[in-house]
């Protein structure tokens, strides 16, 4: 590999890490070609790009952008990059369940934003939610109040229909 390929390879990268999001690197080794490719197709299904560059190129890549310096400590032996955009939380839950079956694809760390998260905060950043589900509650919390009041109308209608029926039953009687 001649010096303006490696050089085009570095500006790749530099790209994909200055468009992520999160960057979450994995130490790949002993996950089989087929494995690999499934958990490819699950990160593309997220929107999360997976790619398995040299550590020297990743860490001019980063070096050269001046952050993610946390990241060069874990940049030891077959590592695997995911760079997310929006979805940032996806990578964790894909890490985590292939981790959580096989023992293999261990997460090493990661930069969310410009936070750095080490290899023990995976299991808390799989169980946050993601950002549908955080839209999704807030407009059942904004839906909730029109609906119990919608309910609360219905109970007094009901309740005044009752009133009424008992009042001409009495008086029928």
């Amino acid at each position: 590999m001649n010096r303006s390929e490696k050089e085009e390879i570095i500006g790749q990268v530099k790209e994909l890490v200055a468009g992520a999001s999160a960057i979450f690197l994995v130490d790949y080794a002993g996950v089989n070609v087929e494995d690999i490719n499934k958990l490819r197709a699950s990160f593309r299904k997220e929107g999360v790009t997976y790619k398995v560059v040299k550590n020297t190129f990743f860490k001019k890549a980063i070096a050269s952008l001046g952050k993610y310096e946390k990241l060069n400590d874990n940049l030891v032996g077959m590592i695997g990059i995911a760079f997310a955009d929006e979805n940032y939380i996806a990578p964790a839950k894909i890490i985590k369940k292939y981790f959580d079956e096989k023992q293999k694809f261990v997460f090493k760390g990661c930069y969310i934003e410009n936070e750095y998260f080490d290899a023990s905060k995976l299991n808390v950043i799989a169980s946050m939610p993601t950002k549908e589900e955080i839209i999704a509650g807030i407009i059942g919390s904004v839906a909730a109040p029109a609906s119990g009041i919608v309910g609360s109308i219905n109970a007094v209608m009901r309740d005044l229909v009752s009133v009424i029926d008992q009042i001409s039953k009495k008086e029928a009687a």
